[in-house]
């Protein structure tokens, strides 16, 4: 029997995901990769020895990136190298710091000294958080393609948990009542692109899976995740096409045929799964009219994540502050209104730096380092004009490091410097209003109301990323990937191998 042929457009994590999976159970499979190297928004930026991760730097669950590798009979151990960090990050305010870890009795300890009174809350989130965690996570790994899969066994039972009306941060206050103690475990709603008076209470499972598993890096950073994925696709014979950008679908009668690359060639396939930004490719890889749900008119009405200020700064001097570093604003409320709502450029700035060479020298040469620094500011639907503020707020974000960090010296010591505005990220990065994190993550954009794995508009077309079930981040977006191959596989009588890693990760 011939194989089925899958064209994967995108080789971002969710893409390579997909195509790992895919090819290990016998399916034909090619992706094309419009830039000269894998990874979408998780590639590498190399320059005069300096390698920084262009985007994600945390890396959660790592359990689930060991369930890929060994749904296709390998060891993720073989082909990259893990570390835990410990501490998890540096929480910097602007009276103390703290430093957080998922050793529960040193962080017990920590709390006391900061926040006397709050520590025994701790045992209650975990205990609270740990039922929401195990009712929740089966729902993050069904597909929602249909609508019979809104009264899934699993949705049911989770739903007491979904706190819904609740907020993040509204939520942390059953286990604390010191203001910055409850920011601690609500700023991962950044992650997600979102502000913690905002972001649903059943995101809660984030800093709870941080707190029980713990936040790795992996050694030459978290891109060589992508590498290894390209790898295995080659070994199981599938093709991963560089500088091969997809121009359109080739559409039939609502049925997804191919795809159409830059040049004019067409490519047919049997499935076809997108990897690109969500909203960008229903947008521009679609021809006006041919969707209905999800029109360039109806993408617009959308809520988008923030979008990020970026810096990649190479410096020739070694800093003694930890991996991962967030800093907050004074008023950290209002910096966080000036993002989402009032949708401008704050003067009091939140930021976070990551300095991965205190953990792995192989990203910089001798004695030097590399500094990535992110600062959330509001997407494109704002009317800050980059052109004008590139430079003011590079040097604003320098002066504030220098002020608020050990860092006082770095201007002296820039070697090589790249940044990232937000309309860089909307033009060169194709990515819907520069919203970084995405499609925001709101109760009526979750679950079942998120764009599903399998495309509502269009057939034999699937979806993986951060704009799909399950959601923004890696562990997410690896999921995605895991969905859409198995409900391929499924449609065409394939079997494939569960992973055996749950029961030990209870998961």
């Amino acid at each position: 029997m011939q194989k089925k042929k899958i064209v994967i457009v995108g080789a971002g994590p969710g893409g390579l995901t997909a195509g790992m999976l895919l090819a290990s159970r016998g399916f034909d499979v090619t992706v094309f990769e419009r830039e000269d190297d894998v990874g979408g928004r998780n590639r590498s930026i190399k320059s005069e020895g300096y390698t920084f991760d262009t985007g994600p730097t945390f890396l959660m669950m790592q359990f689930i990136l060991e369930e890929i590798f060994e749904m296709t009979n390998r060891k993720a151990s073989d082909y990259i190298k893990i570390v835990k960090l410990d501490p998890m990050y540096r929480l910097k305010f602007d009276d103390f710091e703290f430093l957080p870890t998922n050793n529960k009795e040193t962080m017990k300890k920590r709390i006391k000294s900061l926040f006397p009174g709050n520590e025994n809350g701790l045992d209650k989130f975990h205990e609270k958080e740990k039922v929401r965690f195990e009712k929740m996570y089966p729902c993050l790994q069904l597909d929602y393609s249909y609508i019979y899969k809104f009264f899934h066994p699993n949705l049911l039972k989770a739903l007491p948990y979904l706190s819904l009306g609740q907020s993040l941060f509204n939520n942390l206050g059953k286990y604390f009542n010191k203001e910055k103690l409850k920011l601690s475990f609500t700023f991962q709603s950044k992650y997600l692109g979102m502000s913690p008076w905002e972001c649903p209470a059943a995101f809660t499972l984030i800093p709870y899976i941080e707190h029980t598993y713990g936040i790795y890096h992996v050694i030459g950073g978290l891109n060589q995740i992508s590498q290894a994925m390209k790898r295995v696709i080659e070994e199981e014979g599938g093709k991963v096409v560089l500088n091969a950008r997809v121009r359109e679908l080739l559409i039939e009668s609502n049925k997804t045929r191919g795809v159409v690359l830059e040049n004019g060639e067409k490519v047919s396939a049997d499935e076809v799964v997108v990897n690109a930004d969500f909203a960008y490719a229903m947008a521009n890889m679609v021809r006006d009219g041919v969707l209905k749900k999800y029109s360039i008119k109806n993408l617009k009405r959308k809520k988008y994540s923030c979008s990020t200020f970026m810096l990649y700064l190479g410096v020739d001097k070694k800093y003694d502050i930890p991996h991962h570093n967030i800093f907050f604003a004074k008023d950290y409320r209002s910096n966080i209104e000036d993002i989402f709502n009032r949708k401008k450029l704050s003067d009091d700035m939140s930021f976070y730096i990551q300095n991965a060479c205190v953990s792995d020298s192989t990203l910089a040469p001798n004695g030097c380092s590399t500094i990535y620094v992110l600062v959330p500011v509001a997407n494109m639907d704002s009317n800050i004009d980059w052109d004008k503020e590139k430079k003011v707020y590079r040097d604003k974000i320098i002066n504030e490091i220098v002020r608020r960090t050990e860092m006082k010296d770095i201007e002296n010591h820039i070697k090589f410097e790249k940044v990232i505005t937000p309309d860089e990220w909307q033009d060169d990065y194709n990515i819907f209003f520069g919203a970084t994190f995405n499609l925001a993550h709101g109760l009526f954009q979750m679950l079942y109301f998120r764009p599903h794995n399998k495309f509502e508009e269009l057939d034999n077309l699937y979806i993986v990323g951060g704009g799909t079930h399950p959601g923004s981040g890696l562990p997410t977006i690896y999921e995605s990937g895991r969905i859409s191959s198995n409900m391929i596989s499924k449609k065409y009588g394939v079997k494939y191998k569960n992973s055996s890693l749950k029961e030990k990760y209870g998961s």
